[in-house]
């Protein structure tokens, strides 16, 4: 019997190897078969001979079927590649499946769960072939595959493909991750071809954006398939500068497919869908944005919490009001839970169970339940409101607008002054619209008797302006009696959208969650534990837990500064003195200190030479490659920075050379400012550095080059420390 079973079992595997092998060859000639096309492609244009290397033909594949309650999404891509320098040599003689694969600068590609299959050839000059064995040749190194391919030289061709399958069971709906990609890519292109398949139940939003080439329905052998194709010649390489959105004015292709296989759940579908399968999404006008969000806003859920909280309260308008029921609506359905979270993540406690002991918990997990919610407030306050609909400008305008994952919502409270608010993380602030649509075109949901959506229109969002979001740090400096150790000691104070990844970087939960207890007189979730002895047991892991954790935090603490100036850094402690949770003009502060030895400052004979420019920071270094720029400037959003710097000179020495850190440079883009002098014992060294706006056209490049020069030259200043 045992012989039986084991014959069985080998024959099982034997068949299951067999047939993995069968659809590897399948999908090799699917690519390298006699129906390639390019197989003997191996010639460019005159105009790309210059070029590092050019892409012959570029290949991506989309498919989409339904296998009766299965679903599965076959994707594939496929290049051949022309190597013309030894740069391109050396760039695919390791092949790294994630920089191949999982990355793209225009968005797009990701390496897949699911059966993943991958080519890689090498073709001579003579026309020779010579296949790497993936299987054999591949190595895992820090976390990803790569393949180091040996003889490659100049002229020869690349040529790779990577075939996915990933099978999803879904018997009603599905949306499938959104492709957003640039036509071009960091080589020239000559051929390339984007095909697409599809059919009954599947509906696809699928658009393409600043002159790349329409999506077209072609003929399909198969009636109750759909069959698409994306051809395009002659594209030119992409630059991808920084401070770049390549989705907003490259030639791109956006496209999201949903499945449903009914009415009932087409009407659930988070995706702006066409009206039929069989045809393709192009655009999203106004009105099919007010259709679609009618029905998923209105007021709903419980505010006795709020209630409770307003009783005995006064505040002297309806805009404090409306900020500070944010504020304890972000803790009482969001911060208030983060322990809990934390706690049965690391299996400390089971949250579930001490809540179900105490209430039922109400935890806002998106924009949508968080705007529902503050709804009822509103309208039990009779407060008039809208809804805002934006898209960030890294997709373009709201006017292109195809993928309803790109869309984000707020509220816009129409009190004295507008209060814009957003979906809380731990630390966003009312008043304060997302850097990402600021300056906007945006479309505003008019909101009928405070519940029901009616009516829509555009609008221009605000923009914050460079004084809003502003940096100061306050350093004082002094060095060693042996002056070998620079100690620095630095208040710093953050406003506005500068605050933003700061807060996120350097708090962990534990900096504010007990915060938020101690304002609103909440429970930390070991309070809730009933039993004494559990309790205590509790109480333990979780202060091991937060010692672990701040142990940890320590060290990103000193990673960060590290990474901020530019050197090594000894002895570092950081305090963070105020969360800025609580109002955009409040600011996020913490003192740190660190010693600096034997970096900064250096001896000459019997005088030293002191790198004070340094001390504000790295700052941006254009190199010669980028000072001619033909795309436009896209920056996060302006902002300021501001350095006092206090060093006190050592007995017996005298500083010059302080000429060299008075420099001026502004324009309408932006400016850097700095001066120094002595007075008394102290030398005093004031920067600053602005940027004027989040958008600049390409012509004031030059503009902001001048200012971005002058403050990295300040860095590369030293004033000399001269032996009286």
């Amino acid at each position: 019997m045992k012989t039986r079973i084991l014959t069985l079992l080998f024959v099982c595997i034997t068949g299951m190897a067999l047939a993995q092998d069968k659809a590897k060859a399948e999908i090799k000639e699917s690519f390298w078969g006699k129906d390639d096309a390019y197989k003997k492609s191996n010639t460019i244009p005159d105009k790309w001979k210059n070029e590092s290397a050019v892409v012959i033909y570029k290949n991506e594949n989309y498919d989409f079927h339904k296998f009766g309650q299965n679903v599965t999404y076959i994707s594939s891509v496929r290049k051949r590649i022309k190597l013309l320098d030894q740069a391109a040599v050396t760039e695919f003689s390791e092949f790294s499946f994630k920089d191949r694969f999982m990355s793209s600068k225009g968005g797009g590609w990701t390496f897949k769960k699911g059966t993943n299959v991958i080519g890689i050839k090498v073709v001579k000059p003579d026309g020779t072939e010579r296949e790497i064995n993936v299987a054999e040749e591949a190595v895992t190194t820090d976390d990803q595959k790569k393949i180091a391919i040996s003889n490659l030289e100049v002229g020869d061709i690349i040529d790779f493909y990577y075939h996915s399958t990933e099978p999803f069971k879904s018997k009603f709906q599905y949306g499938f991750e959104p492709v957003e990609q640039t036509l071009g890519d960091d080589y020239p292109i000559m051929n390339m071809k984007i095909t697409f398949r599809t059919e009954n139940d599947f509906f696809v939003n699928f658009a393409t954006y600043n002159g790349a080439p329409e999506l077209k329905q072609v003929p399909s052998e198969d009636s109750s398939e759909r069959r698409y194709e994306l051809v395009a010649t002659d594209i030119e390489k992409n630059d991808f500068p920084r401070w770049f959105y390549p989705l907003a004015e490259l030639p791109c292709y956006k496209f999201q497919v949903y499945f449903a296989r009914s009415g009932k759940f087409e009407e659930l579908a988070t995706a702006y869908l066409p009206e039929k399968e069989d045809v393709i999404k192009r655009s999203v006008s106004k009105e099919e944005i007010l259709n679609y969000y009618e029905s998923k806003f209105r007021p709903y859920g419980d505010i006795g919490d709020i209630k409770d909280f307003l009783k005995k309260k006064t505040f002297k308008n309806n805009a404090e009001k409306v900020r500070e029921v944010y504020y304890y609506t972000r803790h009482a359905y969001y911060t208030r839970y983060i322990e809990a979270f934390i706690a049965d993540d690391t299996k400390i406690i089971n949250p579930y169970e001490v809540y179900g002991y105490y209430k039922n918990p109400v935890f806002l997990r998106s924009e949508r339940e968080f705007i529902n919610h503050f709804m009822v407030f509103l309208k039990d306050q009779k407060l008039d409101y809208d809804i805002i609909v934006a898209t960030p400008r890294v997709n373009g305008t709201i006017q292109d607008l195809l993928i309803e994952n790109n869309a984000s919502v707020m509220l816009r409270v129409n009190t004295e002054e507008p209060v814009y608010l957003q979906f809380f993380t731990p630390y966003t602030n009312a008043d304060q619209i997302n850097y990402t649509i600021e300056d906007t075109d945006a479309y505003v949901l008019k909101i009928s008797k405070g519940k029901r959506v009616t009516d829509i229109e555009t609008v221009k969002l605000p923009a914050s302006a460079y004084k809003d979001n502003f940096t100061k740090e306050v350093v004082n400096v002094t060095l060693s009696t042996d002056l070998n150790t620079v100690n620095v000691k630095r208040q710093s104070s953050l406003f506005g959208h500068n605050k933003d990844h700061e807060q996120d970087d350097k708090m962990y939960f534990f900096d504010y969650v007990y915060e938020d207890y101690g304002k609103y007189g909440t429970e930390q979730l070991i309070d809730l534990v009933r039993n004494k002895k559990r309790k205590e047991q509790y109480g333990k892991e979780f202060d091991a837990l937060k010692a672990k954790l701040k142990d940890k935090q320590k060290k990103e603490f000193e990673e960060s500064a590290e990474s901020e100036f530019g050197f090594e850094i000894e002895d570092h402690k950081l305090e963070i003195t105020s969360t800025g949770r609580f109002g955009k003009a409040t600011p996020f502060t913490f003192d740190d200190e660190f010693n600096v030895k034997n970096n900064l400052i250096k001896k000459a004979g019997a005088n030293y030479v002191f790198e004070i420019g340094k001390l504000i920071g790295e700052q941006t270094d254009i190199e010669e490659k980028e000072l001619k720029r033909t795309n436009n400037i896209y920056i996060a959003f302006p902002r300021s920075f501001e350095e006092e710097i206090t060093m006190t000179i050592p007995d017996g020495y005298t500083v010059t050379g302080l000429d060299k850190l008075n420099k001026k440079v502004e324009n309408a883009t932006g400016g850097f400012v700095s001066t120094a002098t002595v007075e008394g014992n102290m030398l005093k060294v004031k920067a600053y550095k602005y940027y004027t706006r989040s958008y600049q056209p390409n012509s004031n490049w030059k503009d902001m080059v001048a200012f971005l020069d002058a403050a990295y030259q300040f860095t590369q200043e030293k004033v000399l420390l001269k032996k009286n």
